[in-house]
Order: C-alpha cells, then structure tokens, then sequence
C-alpha cells in the first residue's frame, strides 16, 4: 500500500517583460533627455562649455558638431524603429563618453571632486544600460 503524506510543488519563476520594457524606457528616456540637454547646451555654449572645451585644448566648433550629434542622437533614441541605427547611436554615444572622461583626465581636467571624469562615464553606464535592456523589436 502506498501513501501520499505530501506533495511537492514547483514554481516556475519568470522575469517579468513589463517591468523590463518599464526599466528600459526609464533609463532610455533618462540618457536621452540628458544627452538632449547636454547637446543644447553645447549648440548654445551654455554652462561653461567654452570653458571646459579650452581647458582641454579642443577647438570651440567641436561644440556645434557634438552638440548635432547629441541632439539627432537623442531623437534617434526615441524614435520607433530603425534598429541599426539605434545600434549605432549606443556605439556613438558609449564613444563620446569615454572620449570626454579620457580628454579630460589626460588633460588633468578633472573638476571638483573628479565631476568632468565621472559626469561622461556615468553617462556611458545609463547608455550600457539602454542597449542591454532593449526590447526584441529594437534589436538586430
């Protein structure tokens, strides 16, 4: 005679899609709106752009061609569709950032408490972020 005293259940746990789309767009519209304002910005050489732009030595109308990029970058962000050039705004964007915090620590430019280095790399670590949260209908 067999007896049953127990019986075992499993739960299959699955991540939830909603709240990665929800964290995707949180972190994208977040690098999108900062990029945005950071190209405003330097369109308009607001907030002492020209200043950190000497300080390194780079010419000011390296301002009007990121401060395009930034804000076309943005957009693309944001956009629907167009997955390969979504792939390409996270590669300009990932290479834009680095190069400011590496522009800056080679020129000994690190501002208070190290803000010019750690501003552009956190920057990169949202755009990380974005790509890797990215929905399937974003992807290649």
């Amino acid at each position: 005679m067999s007896k049953s005293i127990g019986t075992e259940t499993t739960a299959k746990v699955e991540s939830s899609p909603q709240g990665k789309i929800i964290s995707y767009w949180s972190v994208t519209l977040l690098l999108a709106a900062a990029v945005m304002l950071s190209g405003i910005g330097q369109l308009m050489q607001f907030g002492g752009n020209v200043e950190l732009v000497k300080k390194i030595g780079y010419p000011l109308y390296i301002l009007t061609i990121l401060g395009i990029w930034k804000v076309l970058g943005s957009i693309a962000l944001v956009l629907p569709g167009f997955p390969r050039l979504k792939e390409w705004v996270h590669a300009g964007i990932f290479f834009l950032m680095t190069g400011a915090a590496l522009s800056h620590a080679f020129a000994s430019d690190y501002g208070n408490y190290g803000f010019n280095i750690i501003l552009p790399l956190s920057y990169a670590a949202l755009n990380i972020a974005s790509w890797a949260l990215r929905p399937k209908s974003r992807m290649l």
